[in-house]
């Protein structure tokens, strides 16, 4: 019965792979989201003041961040909890797959959670004119808190390895 109901959990987690693929199509809405934002500054470009057209830019950049967060979640995910990928040889292989753990995982994703987070503050910031001071504060204390849970995140990391 044991040795039944261990191979039942570990065969589990396949149950992960749906969830991964679901990202792959998270990826591909969010690739057709920056296509039409690109396509719809076009039009404007000659007519847009400078920050407006920064703030764009902002914005691509978050969705391009956005995009390799879901990469690295949907390929080290999978890698780490379901199974290895394996490519042919001579195939194009990123150098971090199958290096990053669960640990450097969580790592990943909070540096990048962090930065996304340090560009919508740029791009509010960029705007502060339209928010009360009230919001500024809160703008600044809820990205902090991601900062310090990253490094919190880090440290406690470290320390495990030790």
């Amino acid at each position: 019965m044991e040795r039944f109901a261990e191979k039942f959990l570990y065969a589990s987690r396949w149950l992960l792979a749906p969830i991964y693929l679901g990202l792959s199509f998270g990826l591909l809405v969010l690739g057709i989201k920056f296509f039409q934002e690109v396509i719809h500054i076009f039009p404007i470009i000659l007519e847009t003041k400078e920050a407006d057209l920064v703030l764009i830019i902002l914005s691509l950049i978050d969705l391009s961040l956005v995009g390799g967060l879901i990469v690295m979640v949907m390929l080290s995910g999978y890698e780490n909890f379901v199974s290895t990928i394996d490519l042919d040889e001579g195939a194009d292989k990123l150098h971090w797959l199958g290096k990053m753990d669960a640990g450097s995982l969580k790592q990943k994703v909070a540096a990048s959670i962090v930065a996304i987070s340090s560009i919508h503050l740029l791009k509010i910031f960029m705007n502060a004119q339209n928010y009360e001071t009230e919001q500024l504060k809160w703008f600044v204390i809820i990205h902090l808190t991601f900062v310090v849970s990253a490094i919190g995140m880090a440290y406690v990391d470290r320390m495990n390895q030790h």
